[in-house]
């Protein structure tokens, strides 16, 4: 079960919840329903590798914020902050969105270690975020619903995940007083979907914290409400979709209650599925693929879930209200370079503020050190005021 709050949700129930999270000592037990979004119920020092080496101290924190039928939850994170005094109007923020991690709890990066299931992905992240806090920046992360905090996550969902992105920041100020207002938002695949949707919300979710900017790196998504029939297709493709299909399945079905996995995947699938949910993205891949054609059950009604993705899809609902820089590598086997050409002419034609950029012969995990030194070009000239590069005619 997600930890909602479902007429009667307290802060004691929240603070026993929180305290499970590695490193975070519960406050005392307060029969209290949870506090406004952006409280931060919990607050430790981070020691293990997921902290920021150059960081002055980062933190392993609970927060409240909202899923996305607005029900009060329970968050985990990070918030790092730079070394010496901060700038006049405290530190500027960067809120990174992580890419696909898994779905159980051990896949939160605020969970990280040197053998971390998902380690071979969050310490090259860990290792790029570092620039940034070297450049200045305040980093707060988010783990997302349901990664580190009891109950469900739900895989893509888009306001779900802008919702803690932006929540996140507003925790972290209220922490630490040095971290300052002004704020920029960028992620990865599933984060670059994030970064997206949070683009959108962010102005009317926190107006008192201005989002500056937003960077979407190999951004999710893109056709996300025609990957059922693809994947069923059995089409060139379609397997490498297929890996992910029991995460999205899940996670649909933490948000929305007419998708039931046990409905929807075949017997053969069920190894897959187990692996999605006990283990992290790695475990997955490791177990061996059955055809992408023979996932889903016979006769399954695949309608809810068909319904459920189309509302998560970027390119047909979220219009980014900030200056938005979007990343692709040319030699990307994840995320298609042609799905995020089809998302940037679609952003294009609503009249986004986008600049486009391709890294040519980058992979999907390989863009983002590869376009770390744009992505911070272009939040530090937004930051300043200053005219971002246009792509769109």
């Amino acid at each position: 079960m997600g930890l909602h709050r479902r007429n009667g949700m307290t802060l004691a129930a929240a603070m026993a919840a929180a305290g499970i999270v590695a490193g975070v000592v519960a406050a005392p037990a307060q029969s209290a329903p949870l506090p406004g979004a952006g409280t931060v119920l919990s607050s430790a020092p981070l020691t293990t590798v997921a902290a920021l080496p150059s960081a002055a101290s980062t933190r392993v924190i609970t927060y409240t914020s909202d899923d996305d039928r607005g029900r009060p939850i329970v968050v985990s994170g990070t918030v790092a902050v730079p070394r010496g005094k901060a700038p006049r109007g405290g530190w500027p923020v960067l809120s990174w969105a992580h890419g696909t991690t898994g779905y159980a709890d051990a896949c939160a990066p605020s969970a990280d270690t040197a053998d971390g299931l998902d380690h071979d992905y969050l310490g090259p992240i860990t290792a790029d975020l570092d620039t940034w806090i070297r450049k200045g920046y305040a980093v707060v992360q988010t783990d997302y619903q349901g990664l580190g905090t009891p109950g469900g996550h739900p895989y893509l969902n888009g306001i779900s995940e802008a919702n803690t992105v932006i929540d996140i920041v507003r925790a972290a100020h209220n922490l630490d007083p040095s971290i300052g207002r002004n704020w920029a938002v960028a992620g990865h695949s599933q984060g670059g979907q994030a970064t997206l949707f949070t683009a959108q919300r962010a102005k009317s979710r926190a107006p008192q914290f201005p989002l500056r900017a937003a960077v979407a790196i190999a951004p999710g998504g893109p056709g996300l409400g025609q990957l059922v029939p693809y994947v069923k297709s059995g089409l060139p493709g379609s397997q490498a979709n297929a890996a992910f299909l029991p995460l999205i399945v899940l996670g649909a079905a933490v948000a929305d209650p007419a998708v039931h996995p046990d409905q929807i995947f075949s017997r053969a699938a069920a190894p897959v599925v187990k692996a999605a949910q006990t283990g992290c993205i790695a475990q997955i891949r490791a177990v061996p693929q059955i055809p992408a054609g023979q996932l889903f059950a016979p006769n399954a009604d695949l309608g809810p879930l068909s319904a459920y993705l189309q509302q998560q899809d970027p390119m047909t609902n979220a219009v980014p209200a900030v200056p938005t820089m979007v990343a692709q590598g040319t030699a990307d086997t994840v995320v298609s370079p042609y799905g995020t050409h089809a998302l940037v002419a679609a952003l294009c034609l609503k009249g986004v503020a986008l600049d486009y950029r391709l890294y040519p012969g980058k992979d999907h995990r390989p863009t983002v050190p590869a376009s770390n030194v744009d992505a911070q070009n272009f939040v530090g000239a937004a930051m300043a005021g200053k005219p971002t590069p246009r792509t769109c005619g």
